[in-house]
């Protein structure tokens, strides 16, 4: 029977392909950010197929701070790393963040907070009433905008940001989202979203500020039209059954 010590209160998940050059600041941030929380949490970084220094650095986190998990995948994908932390984790609320952390981390309790207020999901949205957008490229948004436009009409609709690396979900919600989840390419997150609006859970979008990253891993075009073909397969999966 486990005590209050053992129980995690907040898991942070973050999917790492070669990241090398933006790990170190992402870990850095989040430790001093949990320095100052006082929270029980872990954070599982997860590799998968990196071929940089990213794996070294990862667990060189985990031997120096046992909050820290490192985790090995050989095949690459957002998704299949995004679902590989969430049901490793532990936490009451889990909270997924990109490497870059486009998102200033000092924005996570907000998320927490949604989670704690009744959401069963929290999206950070960059579309959301207060939120802003710094240094994003004009053709860059309007490609966002297009997409969302799809997704609202494929599978999700009344979400404006549904691709924002910024998300938490109650504990049991993760697991149950991600054990159900197909995806493992970058549509993984409208996969996850449809999931829980089909299942009947509360999604709430909540306003970040986010800055815009030139050395995003996101290739516009070729990426995009892979979440487009990842958008109708969502569809075809639920047609199938093979959501459960």
């Amino acid at each position: 029977m486990s005590s209050d010590s053992d129980r995690v209160d907040l898991s942070i998940v973050i999917p790492a392909f070669n990241e090398e050059q933006r790990l170190p600041c992402a870990i850095q941030a989040v430790s001093a950010f949990l320095g100052a929380a006082g929270v029980h949490a872990e954070v599982l970084i997860v590799q998968n197929g990196s071929s940089d220094r990213t794996q070294e650095i990862a667990d060189a986190a985990a031997g120096a701070d046992n909050r820290f998990r490192a985790l090995r995948l050989s095949e690459r994908g957002k998704g299949r790393a995004v679902r590989a932390g969430m049901l490793a984790s532990q936490g009451q609320v889990v909270v997924l963040c990109d490497a870059d952390f486009s998102m200033p981390v000092e924005e996570i309790p907000q998320l927490v907070e949604a989670i704690g207020a009744g959401a069963d999901v929290a999206i950070g949205s960059r579309e959301a009433p207060g939120a802003r957008r710094i240094g994003e490229p004009a053709r860059r948004h309007i490609m966002g905008r297009m997409f969302n436009r799809v997704v609202q009409l494929v599978a999700v609709r009344g979400l404006q940001d549904t691709q924002c690396g910024f998300k938490a979900f109650r504990g049991g919600v993760a697991q149950d989202l991600f054990r159900r989840q197909r995806v493992n390419g970058w549509a993984f997150d409208v996969e996850v979203l449809y999931l829980a609006r089909r299942l009947g859970y509360h999604i709430e979008e909540v306003p970040i500020t986010w800055r815009y990253d030139p050395s995003s891993r996101v290739q516009p075009v070729r990426d995009t039209i892979s979440m487009l073909r990842e958008l109708f397969t969502i569809r075809w999966n639920d047609l199938r059954g093979r959501y459960g």
